[in-house]
């Protein structure tokens, strides 16, 4: 296996085309053929610089076919074929390109194996310029000298057009020339045909390639007479330690730092080069999650380059997109979507709005109005985005989860309908363009799955949970929290069809998972442990359920503290097993315990310090506790006034509740009064609650003809 530490140098090999093997072979170059050769050369160039790259790289091949040592019928752009580039095969899925440069934090490093687009500065192809012959005619390596100089050319017009292949082959070859009689004078271009196959790879996807053949370049830059070009190809080292599947932050920044007082120095505080070093920087500590050092990084970046480049310049809008995305990840939504607005007015007139970074930009202000719960705005930027990602090549993923997201936006609306329609969609794309067990795919069935559930179709949603389960277990590793959320899921599916066994077997592999996945003290255990509670209780196993709820009690009063609704939740659970094991003292503090915790996190009127409240009544009068039964009652009936209309059928319970008490402590003026008002709301209401009113086991007609003195009151 290749060791990535390990120094790395480019192997010479050998080419289609025939090279002298020794400067013996090669006879020195005459002055007139020299000066042929550079005039071939300088044409070269102004075809370019007149946009003209076929004259252009014919010019530099007729420079070629001048110089002795090369066999001239050999000379065609197809004989540029080395054994090394020859076996680099780029899939299609490489080729895409990339908007790595202006990406989230959140999701920089996930477009790693596409194509880095160029229309944002990122410092990564510093030497882009085609080079001039400057050669003594006397000079004994005249002529690998222009080779290697031809060669450049060659593969910078080649790379301009986006033909990688063949700009590696020539720039290779370049080296290979350079390197064959190595002297000081031919160290910067060495140099510069580093840089270009590292840039070559580097927007190929191939990072730690990159990564080997940028090392490479630093080691043949003198960094007290070349500073310019160190600080350049520092810069291009941070860019790919950040640019590694899993972000090298500490090494990036370190780069950085390094370039960046170099840069301004030699180039001056407010040269383009500094400004993408400090929107590099900005990336690096954004992605850390230091957003206030990111948005000072940003801020200076924006400044120079407004004042470098103008107002309208792409890396202006590059810069203030990275600013949003900041922006938008530390909860600064306005903030976030004024930056946005501002790359959508500079990027649409130079990118159109098809355009891939146009449609990414779309899908992120649909998000921020999908939080802010801007439903119909976030629909239509959603449809655009949509539109926009269709139009452009490749972004097929993308197209899915837009769907999703649009899917998601719809369950909250509680169109659910609405929300499977997009999720399918989303997932007919999932399955066409990512690898069959991707775990995209298991989260959109979960989704689906989620809606079947809430519908009540648990057979429907049990398939979904299923198929997403088998497809993380052929991909994901055993010990993957992501296999816990799925065989919860798959766990209350059975609770709720009463499948109890089969329920406990789920939550206790999720609990297992888990347990191995983090430590005991995690909220994800403590939920399990809440799960596997609640069947076992189902099952009649008292004593282990209240074994599994006490632990779960424990871990989250350790995470979430004495007063969080959670807490409240397990401590209604233990009350009512205690009352099951007939320990009603035990029920009664835990009840009291969940009283005082959901006052304080939902409020003193909250309907479920009602439910608490009534439970806590029922006990005192189950325990012949009658004036604190009554105080109970009297405080839920309080609370129900203030939240509940007057007629209720809610309030009539609960002064029944209340009359049976004063009938029982022996006060039937006060069982007649509040009785009565039981009756006339229920009357109100038009419900058919009238036998559901008895007073001690009689309705209230018996009740009547046993007691008719009461009638009149009534």
């Amino acid at each position: 296996m290749e060791d990535e530490n390990k120094p790395y140098k480019m192997q010479v090999c050998t080419s289609r085309f025939v090279l002298s093997s020794s400067t013996k072979d090669c006879p020195a170059v005459s002055v007139m053929g020299t000066d042929r050769v550079t005039r071939l050369n300088s044409l070269g160039i102004a075809n370019l610089r007149a946009s003209r790259p076929d004259e252009a790289v014919q010019c530099f091949f007729r420079g070629l076919s001048q110089l002795e040592g090369l066999e001239p019928e050999s000379l065609t752009q197809n004989s540029f074929r080395t054994e090394r580039t020859s076996q680099i095969d780029f899939t299609p899925e490489q080729r895409l390109s990339s908007i790595a440069t202006i990406a989230t934090a959140t999701s920089i490093n996930n477009d790693i194996c596409a194509r880095h687009e160029e229309i944002y500065d990122e410092g990564m192809h510093f030497f882009a310029t085609l080079m001039q012959i400057q050669v003594a005619p006397t000079d004994v390596d005249a002529h690998d000298e222009m080779a290697s100089v031809l060669l450049y050319n060659i593969g910078q017009v080649h790379l301009q057009q986006k033909r990688d292949d063949d700009a590696f082959e020539s720039f290779f070859q370049a080296l290979v020339l350079t390197q064959r009689r190595p002297n000081k004078g031919v160290q910067p271009l060495v140099m510069s045909i580093l840089h270009n196959i590292g840039y070559i790879q580097y927007r190929n996807g191939e990072i730690k390639k990159s990564i080997r053949t940028f090392t490479e370049a630093i080691e043949s830059c003198d960094e007290h007479t070349d500073r310019v070009n160190f600080a350049a190809t520092l810069n291009c080292l941070g860019n790919l330690y950040f640019h590694l599947p899993r972000a090298d932050s500490e090494k990036a920044l370190c780069f950085f730092l390094r370039a960046l007082p170099i840069a301004k120095e030699i180039l001056g505080a407010e040269h383009p080069t500094v400004a993408t070093t400090l929107n590099n920087m900005g990336r690096v500590h954004s992605l850390e999650g230091h957003f206030e050092e990111g948005l000072v990084c940003y801020d200076e970046a924006l400044r120079i380059r407004r004042k470098v480049l103008g107002n309208d310049h792409l890396d202006v809008a590059a810069t203030i997109h990275n600013a949003g995305q900041t922006f938008h990840q530390k909860g600064d939504l306005k903030k976030a979507l004024c930056h946005y607005e501002e790359f959508m007015r500079i990027a649409i007139p130079k990118l159109g709005h098809s355009h891939q970074d146009v449609a990414m930009m779309l899908k992120c202000m649909a998000q921020i109005h999908h939080q802010n719960q801007d439903y119909d705005q976030a629909l239509t930027l959603y449809s655009e985005a949509l539109c926009a990602v269709r139009s452009s090549l490749g972004m097929y993923a993308e197209i899915a989860s837009i769907l999703n997201k649009m899917g998601n936006l719809y369950y909250e609306k509680g169109e659910f309908e609405a929300a499977i329609g997009m999720y399918r969609q989303g997932l007919q794309v999932e399955r066409v363009v990512l690898d069959r067990n991707h775990p995209n795919i298991t989260v959109t069935l979960s989704n689906i799955g989620q809606i079947y559930k809430q519908r009540g179709d648990f057979d429907s949603a049990l398939r979904l949970y299923e198929e997403a389960y088998s497809i993380q277990s052929n991909s994901l590793d055993v010990h993957d929290p992501r296999v816990a959320v799925t065989l919860s899921n798959m766990g209350l599916i059975h609770y709720q069809n009463k499948n109890y066994s089969a329920a406990l077997e789920m939550y206790q592999e999720a609990l297992r998972i888990r347990r191995d996945a983090f430590s005991d003290d995690n909220l994800e255990v403590a939920s399990s442990l809440n799960s596997v509670g609640l069947v076992l209780f189902k099952l009649g196993l008292h004593a282990l359920a209240l074994q599994s709820f006490t632990e779960s009690l424990r871990v989250r009063r350790i995470l979430l503290g004495e007063a969080h609704l959670d807490v409240a939740v397990i401590l209604y659970n233990i009350s009512t097993i205690y009352l099951e094991l007939g320990n009603e003292d035990e029920a009664m503090k835990c009840y009291q315990e969940t009283l005082r915790v959901e006052k304080v996190t939902l409020g003193p009127n909250h309907l479920d310090v009602i439910q608490t409240q009534q439970y806590i009544a029922q006990l005192h009068q189950q325990r012949g506790e009658l004036d604190q039964a009554l105080k109970s009652y009297e405080e839920v009936l309080k609370i129900q006034r203030i939240n509940l209309p007057a007629d209720d059928a809610s309030l009539a319970r609960t002064l029944h509740m209340i009359g049976n008490l004063h009938l029982q402590m022996g006060c039937v003026s006060g069982m007649v009064e509040v009785m009565s008002q039981a009756a006339r709301i229920v009357i109100r209401s038009g419900s058919n609650q009238e036998d559901e009113l008895c007073l001690c086991g009689f309705h209230l007609y018996g009740f009547a003809k046993l007691h008719p003195e009461c009638a009149a009151s009534a």
